[in-house]
């Protein structure tokens, strides 16, 4: 992994290199979100090692400090066809974090905002080019293209969520070629997600842009859905089947709680996190651990793991 802290750090293109681009939306704030995402790429790597051998390519993950540090990767250089994008702390607008308030609002500078958009315009034009999202990035997703806008959970809808939650698919989400078997791997129509976010996303209108589609909900209970959007597909492949840019209000990277354990003691062990930090993130460990735990890590197969490995495969094959 190779970090962009600042645009000078961007390493030299590598044409043994296939460059996966990380958008870490963190703002600094330690993240088992982030380093999920790269254990995952780098067990994608190890299971492709013979493959990439055979082409002599290597995978690169360039991790590019978004909102902190205003390192935002240029699509126009074609050197990232893969982009995944983190959580991360604060309000969805930077222009409404103004004040230190924890993870719900921090002091940002919002100059990373435009040229972002203009990011998500090139990956949504360019039907080479995939992008998959969780949390934060959903958020900036939902208002970029204007489907939905960030509201505040209040004491009606019991404040920040965190735990295992619930989404329910919409007839989009149940019809879509994607994600239509994964209704079969369920006993039910609801969808157990990791959840931890202070805003919902309520859309803007009763209707969408063509060629995106909202694939889930949250769920009000007994199969209803709530107002909340949680799954959003904002471009399909030319398959007609894969999702291409698509993003989830939840945390799907965040795999068993084994691996956390594992990340969260590597990142003490680093001093990214200190001993308070360390107790505080260790409590979701028994949330991990609950009866939903494997209904819970299908549906982020579905949403989250499935389309990266089916997407960097074919950048290996195609090397």
């Amino acid at each position: 992994m190779v970090r962009v802290e600042r645009p000078g750090d961007l390493p030299a293109a590598d044409p043994a290199a296939i460059d996966v681009a990380l958008l870490d939306m963190n703002h600094g704030y330690p993240n088992v979100g982030h380093d999920a995402m790269l254990a995952f790429l780098h067990d994608l790597a190890s299971e492709y090692q013979d493959e990439l051998d055979e082409r002599g390519r290597t995978i690169r993950v360039l991790s590019y400090a978004i909102r902190d540090g205003l390192a935002i990767p240029d699509h126009a250089s074609g050197r990232h066809h893969l982009y995944l994008g983190t959580g991360g702390p604060g309000h969805l607008d930077p222009r409404r974090n103004t004040s230190d308030d924890g993870a719900r609002e921090i002091r940002e500078d919002p100059s990373w905002e435009a040229p972002l958009w203009a990011l998500f315009d090139a990956i949504l034009a360019d039907e080479s080019a995939s992008l998959y999202g969780v949390c934060h990035t959903f958020g900036l997703l939902c208002r970029w293209s204007g489907i939905a806008q960030p509201v505040l959970r209040g004491p009606e809808k019991g404040g920040a969520m965190s735990g295992v939650g619930a989404d329910v698919l919409t007839g989009a989400g149940r019809a879509h070629p994607w994600f239509e078997p994964l209704l079969a791997e369920l006993p039910g129509p609801v969808l157990p997600v990791l959840e931890s976010r202070y805003y919902d996303l309520i859309p803007v209108a009763s209707s969408f842009p063509a060629g995106m589609s909202p694939i889930a909900f949250e769920s009000a209970g007994e199969g209803g859905r709530g107002s909340a959007l949680t799954m959003f597909e904002f471009a399909r492949a030319a398959d007609g089947a894969t999702p291409r840019v698509f993003a989830v209000n939840s945390h799907p990277e965040i795999g068993t709680p084994e691996r956390v354990q594992g990340l969260l003691e590597r990142l003490l062990l680093r001093g990214q996190i200190n001993a308070d930090v360390f107790r505080q993130r260790s409590g979701l460990l028994p949330v991990l651990r609950d009866d939903r735990r494997d209904q819970r890590l299908q549906v982020a197969r579905f949403v989250f793991g499935d389309l990266i490995e089916r997407k960097l495969h074919g950048l290996v094959s195609a090397a």
